[in-house]
């Protein structure tokens, strides 16, 4: 019995469950601050991430060690998969990454994605210890910097600004407004409220006062714009 599950497991499976359980530990905090934030690669993704380069980090130490043993002409470089791993993790990060006008969002979430499969590679090789340190200071960039950076943003403006427009209507116009007043689009959120007509919660932030009067003015006046509002964040 011991024989057949040899077979089945390999000699270094308690070594490899090990290692996938602590990428699983590790990844997740990263994940779990990402989904409490209301990001777009949150848990799951996360987890996902840092189990899959932790495996890919173990086939390269351990999956051709029988080759390598009986033929001795054979030679592989263990460093070969994970770096594969580090340039095609980019396609993931990529896809977290939104543009709106002049703005871009989900950088950092596509760095923690990016980081993550480097922290699977580092448990997936044994090292633990800096695995460890590195998801400390990981979680402290994402989280308590986070709040630290805010210290910088008071006396900005924030509005959440709400427009309803013609369906087949451009943004463009809208966007172009908004950062003509030096307007910082941080997120935006469009809905089909009737089959004529879209609305737009637009999340906008000014690092100086900002004359709303002037700034709605010119947004009705553009081009299918039928209502503009706005309401403090």
């Amino acid at each position: 019995m011991e024989s057949i599950w040899y077979q089945f497991a390999g000699e270094n499976f308690s070594v490899i469950l090990l290692r996938l359980v602590i990428a699983i530990i590790l990844s997740g905090l990263i994940g779990f601050e990402r989904e409490l934030n209301n990001h777009s690669a949150g848990f799951r993704t996360h987890i996902l991430v840092g189990v899959g380069a932790c495996l890919m980090m173990n086939l390269s130490l351990f999956g051709f060690t029988e080759f390598i043993e009986t033929y001795n002409h054979i030679r592989f470089d263990p460093a070969r998969i994970p770096s594969y791993v580090i340039s095609g993790i980019g396609f993931l990060g990529a896809g977290t990454i939104m543009v709106y006008g002049g703005t871009i969002r989900g950088l950092t979430t596509a760095a923690s994605i990016w980081t993550v499969a480097g922290l699977g590679l580092v448990v997936g090789v044994g090292m633990y210890g800096p695995a460890v340190i590195a998801t400390i200071i990981i979680i402290i960039s994402l989280s308590f910097l986070n709040n630290f950076e805010r210290l910088f943003r008071r006396g900005k403006t924030t509005k959440l600004i709400e427009i309803v427009i013609q369906a087949k209507a451009r943004w463009t116009d809208v966007i172009s407004v908004i950062e003509k007043h030096n307007g910082n689009i941080k997120s935006m959120e469009i809905k089909k409220i009737e089959a004529t007509a879209h609305k737009a919660l637009i999340d906008v932030e000014w690092k100086q006062n900002i004359n709303l009067v002037e700034l709605f003015t010119e947004i009705a006046e553009a081009e299918q714009v039928l209502s503009v509002s706005a309401r403090d964040k």
